[in-house]
C-alpha cells in the first residue's frame, strides 16, 4: 500500500518483524469478506466467556481447531457445540507467504503448515490483555494479520507480563510475525483507535486480526 510517509519494516524483538502495508486493498478486502463469512453459525463468532475472569471483550470466530480457554477442540463447546469450521488451504499458502516476508526464512515458510485461525473482532470498546499463545504444541512462528481500525499492539517479553515491552502501532494491511526466542512473548492490545480504518475493504468500523498458528494437534478424526 502506498503511503505518504513510508513505515519502515522492523524487527521489534529476536524472532518478531513487523511488516507494514504487506495486505494490498484488493486482499484486504478479501479477507474482510471472508471473514464475515466466517462469523456466521453453526460455530460462529462468540465473546469467550474466561474461567473466573468474566468475558472477553473481543469476538472470536476459529477455523480448524476451536479454541476453548486453554485448550483446542474440534467442537465449538462454550456456544453452539458445532463442529469448528475448516481451515482452508489457500489461508495455509497466504501464512507461508508472511512467514517468508518477515523471516527472510525460506526453510521455514516452506514447512510452515498452519492448521488454526483464532480471528478476533473489536469493537471501538474492546482491548486484549497480555498473554502468551501456549496451547499449541508447536514451535511455528504465529501469524498476524491486521485489518480496519489502527490499533496499539503491546509486545512484551517471555518471563511476564510487564515491562519490558514495546508498543508497535498496526494499520490495515500490516504483518506482524513471531516465532524462534519470541513465540511465547507475552502481547496484547491495549486500545484500538476508532475511525481510522480505510475506506474501500469492507470493513467502516472496528478491527480485525487474524492469527494463523500450528497447533502440533493429531485430528482426532
Amino acid at each position: 500500500m502506498d503511503e505518504l510517509i513510508p513505515r519502515p519494516r522492523a524487527e521489534i524483538a529476536p524472532g518478531a518483524v513487523h511488516v507494514p502495508g504487506w495486505l494490498s486493498l484488493a486482499e484486504q478486502a478479501d479477507l474482510v469478506r471472508a471473514c464475515r463469512e466466517w462469523s456466521h453459525p453453526p460455530a460462529g463468532i462468540r465473546h469467550t466467556r474466561l474461567p473466573r475472569r468474566g468475558v472477553m471483550s473481543v469476538q472470536t470466530v476459529c477455523l480448524g481447531w476451536h479454541w476453548v480457554p486453554y485448550r483446542y477442540s474440534k467442537f465449538a463447546e462454550d456456544s453452539d457445540g458445532a463442529p469448528v469450521k475448516p481451515f482452508p488451504g489457500w489461508l495455509a499458502g497466504l501464512g507461508r507467504r508472511a512467514v517468508a516476508a518477515a523471516l527472510g526464512d525460506g526453510g521455514t515458510a516452506a514447512t510452515y503448515r498452519p492448521d488454526v485461525a483464532l480471528i478476533n473482532f473489536y469493537d471501538d470498546e474492546a482491548r486484549m490483555g497480555m498473554h502468551a499463545d501456549r496451547e499449541e504444541h508447536s514451535p511455528a512462528p504465529v501469524v498476524s494479520l491486521s485489518l480496519g481500525a489502527r490499533c496499539v499492539f503491546r509486545f512484551g517479553n517471555t518471563e511476564n507480563r510487564g515491562r519490558p515491552y514495546t508498543d508497535v502501532a498496526l494499520q490495515s494491511g500490516d504483518l506482524f510475525v513471531f516465532g524462534g526466542p519470541a513465540r511465547l512473548a507475552y502481547h496484547g492490545v491495549p486500545r484500538t483507535l476508532p475511525g481510522t480504518g480505510p475506506d474501500g475493504i469492507g470493513l467502516p468500523a472496528g478491527r480485525l486480526n487474524i492469527t494463523l498458528r500450528e497447533s502440533g494437534l493429531t485430528d482426532p478424526g
